[in-house]
């Protein structure tokens, strides 16, 4: 299984980003898809259950939406009005079973960097 973003790059603050992320390989079911961050430290950002309940950092709220095709594998986090502070390499996450009747796993991406100038 791979897990592949893009949509990473430079913004100043304010502005708006799109990011992307497309798992591959044999899964059987996606139970969840998250965004975390990095940088240093690694936070959490939102997440989103294939039952379709949301979740999302107190200092993305309001700002930040995620999305996401299950059955296509695929989810986005759209970035509005960035701030410094979100400059972070951004990783796609989702908890899935490459079998099914398995509990799955975390499987995560390489990471795309956001950088927000002042």
């Amino acid at each position: 299984v791979q897990l592949a973003e893009s949509g990473g790059g430079l913004v100043e603050a304010g502005g708006s980003l799109s990011l992307s992320c497309a798992a591959s390989g044999k899964i059987s079911s996606i139970a969840s898809m998250s965004w975390y961050r990095q940088a240093p430290g690694r936070e959490f950002v939102a997440t989103l259950t294939s039952t379709g309940i949301t979740k999302y950092a107190e200092s993305v709220k309001g700002r930040f939406t995620i999305s996401g095709d299950f059955a296509a594998r695929t989810m986005t986090l759209i970035m509005n009005n960035l701030k410094p502070e979100d400059t972070a390499r951004y990783y796609c996450g989702m908890h899935l079973r490459t079998r099914a009747f398995t509990p799955g796993d975390n499987h995560w991406g390489q990471g795309t960097q956001v950088t927000v100038s002042s």
